[in-house]
Order: C-alpha cells, then sequence, then structure tokens
C-alpha cells in the first residue's frame, strides 16, 4: 500500500513538545496510534491523546519521521519542539523565524 501524502499549514510553538496533527488530516493519512502519553496544557491542566508517527516534510529542510499526536476535532495543527529538533532546527522568537541548531558536542 502506498503512502498517503497531504499539506498543511502549521502553527509553530515553542511550548509544545509534541507536533499535533488535526484529526481530519491524520484520518486522511490513515495513521494509527501506536500508544497514549499524558499532556500538560498551559492552564497546568492534563489530558490524553493518542500518539503515532508521521514523515513531516519541511522544504528546504527534507523529511524525517516525527512521533505525532493525533488531535481531536477542536486542536489545532501545531509543529512542536520534537519535530523541529529532529530537523535540527529551533524557533527564533525575536525573529520569528526557524533557523539552524547550534549544536554542541561535548
Amino acid at each position: 500500500m502506498g503512502r498517503k501524502r497531504g499539506e498543511g499549514q502549521f502553527f509553530v510553538d515553542s511550548g509544545a513538545t509534541y507536533t499535533v496533527l488535526q484529526q481530519d488530516v491524520w484520518e486522511r493519512l490513515g495513521l494509527s496510534p501506536k500508544r497514549i502519553v499524558e499532556l500538560v496544557l498551559a492552564d497546568g491542566s492534563t489530558i490524553f491523546r493518542q500518539l503515532s508517527e508521521a514523515i513531516i516534510e519541511l522544504p528546504p529542510y527534507g523529511q524525517y519521521y516525527s512521533p505525532v499526536i493525533l488531535g481531536e476535532s477542536e486542536d489545532e495543527n501545531l509543529l512542536g519542539m520534537i519535530t523541529l529538533e529532529i530537523f535540527g532546527l529551533v524557533l527564533d522568537p525575536l525573529k520569528r523565524i526557524l533557523r539552524p541548531i547550534r549544536a554542541v558536542l561535548k
């Protein structure tokens, strides 16, 4: 069976750990849950969501596997920090752009 593809717009959220896919997006892609994770919201409350994985492409940075939260109908597409780190990127909050991580190896 071939891979399903889709395009979408994402908010980049430097406070979000995981990337979130809206329900209609992950259902169209045919993603299935791998496990359930507990997530803490900005107000301190917790919710549970299903976690899967997807190949994400960010032109011109390439494409990589990344864990993704399978969002519910009220959730928005968010690009989280784990995905950005997999791509070797960080959000510059002042310029509001993605830039390469200055990686340190000691």
